[in-house]
């Protein structure tokens, strides 16, 4: 493969609260981006707890700290053969699970993790990126080199809404391109007293996507390894997930969320 002719796109799933989605969404855009016949490379950097090795139900003993590794010892070493492969009806794209054990989270350098996504990404369409939910060293340094940062959340509790506004406004502050961000909102349709319309209000932004609540379908790809895009259901929320992966690759359209109706959650803001 000749490096020079990619220059791929670094898609980052970030939040600021846990159990979001992040990793499921990822997983998913990876692999509908592999079917769409792309190159993809994807990325766990939840460095303590991460779960893409787990939910792919891979069997490797490579992980990100072989790679930082490997690039200190000698920087001009190829590092795709040191990645996991996940294949499933010939589709496949490679994977960079997290460490194996936990006590490598802390002696990894953000650094040598960022060397390692920039060698990466010319070999790569797209890198996609899964994430803790804080603003630490490494997020940060992986938000800067990101192309698209995919700002997820979900509205089930009050902290929540209000470390997803924390989150939006700090991002704010970070003077990124406007196309740069995009908001996401996961889970939309999960019962809950809180209005949808409220939450767009409060953040001062429109979701750029939204994706529907379905827990049995996510439920039964994780124990089974499948990604939803790549099964043979049709849910909703594989749906809602290919139309998110079309907006990323410029076959679809923004939907935005207007309302401004006031409710009792508002007054919680101020």
């Amino acid at each position: 493969m000749n490096e020079s002719q990619i220059d791929g796109a670094i898609i980052t799933f970030f939040s600021t609260s846990s159990a979001v989605g992040k990793t499921l969404i990822g997983i998913n855009m990876a692999s509908e981006l592999a079917r769409e016949g792309y190159s993809v490379c994807l990325a766990d950097f939840d460095l303590q707890f991460g779960d893409v090795k787990n939910y792919l139900q891979l069997n490797t003993d490579y992980s990100i700290t072989t790679l930082c590794d490997t690039m200190k010892t000698n920087s001009s070493h190829p590092l795709t053969p040191l990645l996991a492969t996940y294949t499933y009806n010939n589709i496949s794209f490679q994977v960079i699970p997290a460490p194996q054990k936990l006590e490598e989270a802390y002696t990894l350098e953000p650094d040598s993790i960022i060397d390692v996504i920039k060698k990466l990404r010319s070999q790569y369409d797209y890198i996609i990126i899964d994430t803790t939910s804080m603003f630490s060293v490494l997020n940060l340094a992986l938000l800067d080199i990101s192309t698209i940062v995919t700002f997820l959340g979900i509205v089930d509790f009050i902290p929540t809404i209000k470390n997803m506004k924390i989150g939006n406004d700090t991002l704010n502050t970070l003077n990124y391109d406007a196309n740069k961000i995009r908001l996401v909102l996961n889970r939309s349709d999960a019962k809950t007293r809180i209005d949808l319309q409220d939450v767009v209000r409060i953040l001062g932004d429109n979701f750029y996507h939204i994706l529907p609540n379905d827990f049995e379908s996510a439920r039964q790809s994780i124990a089974t390894g499948i990604p939803l895009v790549l099964s043979d259901q049709k849910s909703d929320l594989t749906r809602a997930l290919q139309s998110l992966v079309s907006k990323y690759t410029n076959k679809g359209y923004m939907s935005t969320y207007k309302d401004k109706s006031s409710s009792w959650i508002s007054k919680f803001f101020g």
